[in-house]
């Protein structure tokens, strides 16, 4: 449970505008969808996919690093790596089996004998989007674990996207159906307690002697 009043405490530090920002992006934040990269070596894809997540309201990114290990770049994430919760993972059966059992069907966005298109994808359904490596794609474990397949249709020479890219067209097509369904998309009262108060360690530097004064002086 968020200590109420401690974040009330914290959130006397922050300026009115940036409280005023909190209240508007956090109703947006969603757990209905979620990312997941395997492998991806070229930092920049991840760090564009991060920033992705945090314009489309997608609060958590998971990342797979059995044989690539990456820092999140700073520059191309823009911030966003403040906002968006970061989740590693060694190998893809721990991934894989953490997702399943938060409820996610994997989705493998790779062309597919029974893939589907962003118009016929099924949005109701709570999902991970699974990016794989730049040149060879998903790996077979992810292939076989998938229960749904998409694909963005293409009609020019060129057959794949960045993977970055993809993910930006298919996070603002999802995400935009999602807010116009009736769903319960957003994250829960609890949930968005929690952000408001990890949101406001994250913009106060000198957040925990503030909150260890706060506790010594109750």
């Amino acid at each position: 449970m968020v200590d109420i009043q401690l974040l009330h405490h914290l959130e006397t530090f922050l300026t009115d505008s940036r409280i005023e920002k909190f209240n508007t992006i956090i109703p947006n934040r969603t757990r209905h969808f979620t990312v997941a990269t395997e492998d991806v070596y070229q930092l920049h894809n991840t760090s564009a996919v991060m920033r992705s997540c945090d314009v489309f309201g997608i609060q958590d990114l998971h990342i797979i690093e059995e044989q690539n290990s990456r820092t999140i770049d700073g520059e191309i994430a823009m911030g966003s790596q403040k906002w968006v919760d970061l989740h590693r993972h060694h190998t893809v059966k721990d991934a894989l089996q953490i997702l399943k059992k938060q409820g996610y069907q994997i989705v493998a966005t790779t062309p597919h004998e029974n893939d589907q298109t962003l118009s016929t994808f099924d949005f109701t359904q709570k999902s991970c989007f699974f990016f794989g490596r730049e040149t060879e794609g998903l790996s077979q474990e992810v292939i076989d674990e998938a229960d749904a397949f998409l694909k963005i249709p293409m009609v020019g020479f060129t057959e794949s996207l960045n993977i970055s890219v993809s993910a930006a067209i298919i996070l603002q097509d999802v995400t935009s159906r999602l807010r116009q369904s009736d769903l319960p998309w957003q994250l829960s009262t609890e949930e968005q307690l929690e952000k408001r108060l990890d949101w406001c360690k994250k913009t106060i530097k000198s957040h925990e002697q503030i909150i260890e004064r706060f506790y010594e002086n109750a």
